[in-house]
């Protein structure tokens, strides 16, 4: 009689692990995916100075940083034609301007390019908005 009520405690541990491994996974998977569908876009024209600073003092290290970790990093021109990008976003004026995207819809932007402070901490405003929102030291 021991050994039958041994087994369904038995029973209910393996299966409680069970659920919590498959929720874990289901997790891990669901914040990947989120990560996948996340893209920091760069709108930038042909003879824009700040696009050049840009290019100097961020461009370099960007790759490294966690900000890059936290979504995928490209460069539209906003005279290139054919970039349908611009079609499902409000209009991009200024250059260089900086669009957080998550899943094709934009969650925010940083229109301007006045600095290495500047450009961190309003870069790391519009992350923290996505969902999850990303995980950046302070």
């Amino acid at each position: 009689m021991a050994k039958e009520l041994i087994r369904p405690n038995l029973f209910k541990s393996t299966a409680i692990r069970f659920v919590t491994v498959l929720l874990t996974m289901f997790a891990g998977v669901l914040f990947a995916s989120a990560r996948e569908n996340a893209e920091i876009i760069m709108f930038e024209q042909r003879g824009c100075e700040w696009c050049e600073i840009w290019n100097e003092e961020i461009a370099p290290v960007f790759p490294k940083t966690p900000e890059a970790k936290c979504a995928k990093f490209r460069r539209v021109d906003i005279h290139q034609p054919g970039s349908d990008i611009l079609e499902r976003i409000d209009p991009v004026v200024y250059t260089p301007t900086f669009v957080v995207m998550e899943n094709g819809k934009e969650v925010g932007r940083v229109r301007g390019y006045a600095g290495e402070d500047f450009f961190w901490f309003h870069l790391d405003q519009q992350l923290k908005k996505l969902t999850p929102p990303c995980s950046l030291p302070n």
